[in-house]
């Protein structure tokens, strides 16, 4: 057989350490609402990593279900993080019909979206959302946020 082989050698930087603590999420129950399939990944990757016990919804209405029946089975969360833009239920929406659950009203609700205009943060506001954070992101400005809203 003939043929060409190849090789090369690729130097990477080693990323730099978190500059903050993640003690304040360890042990925390966390949410995650992201209906794209590798954002999803990633956020749920870093949040156990961290130390967070992580659930996964894939929109809104499944979210409010999940939310539902942890409560029913004794369980609460302590931090949900929604994306904003999803089909059926919207980030907007959710946050509403969660904070007219009375065991979730005063559970922090991080946005995460591509939305940084300042009608949308009002909006959310406006909904009961505790913090915001545009995408794209990096890991220290994830923990910098969920460390701000817990």
């Amino acid at each position: 057989k003939k043929g060409s082989s190849f090789s090369f050698r690729l130097s990477l930087a080693q990323g730099k350490p978190l500059q903050t603590s993640t003690r304040s999420i360890r042990g925390m129950r966390v949410l995650v609402v992201e209906d794209h399939p590798r954002s999803a990944q990633v956020l749920v990757d870093l949040l156990t990593a961290w130390g967070g016990k992580t659930s996964l919804a894939t929109n809104g209405v499944e979210a409010l279900n999940t939310l539902r029946t942890e409560f029913e089975q004794g369980g609460n969360f302590d931090l949900v993080i929604i994306d904003w833009n999803m089909p059926g239920m919207d980030g907007l929406q959710f946050t509403s019909e969660l904070r007219k659950l009375p065991e979730y009203k005063f559970v922090p609700i991080l946005v995460l979206t591509t939305e940084a205009g300042q009608d949308k943060k009002m909006a959310g506001k406006s909904a009961g959302a505790t913090g915001w954070l545009v995408k794209p992101f990096n890991p220290q400005q994830l923990l910098n946020t969920v460390n701000r809203v817990l």
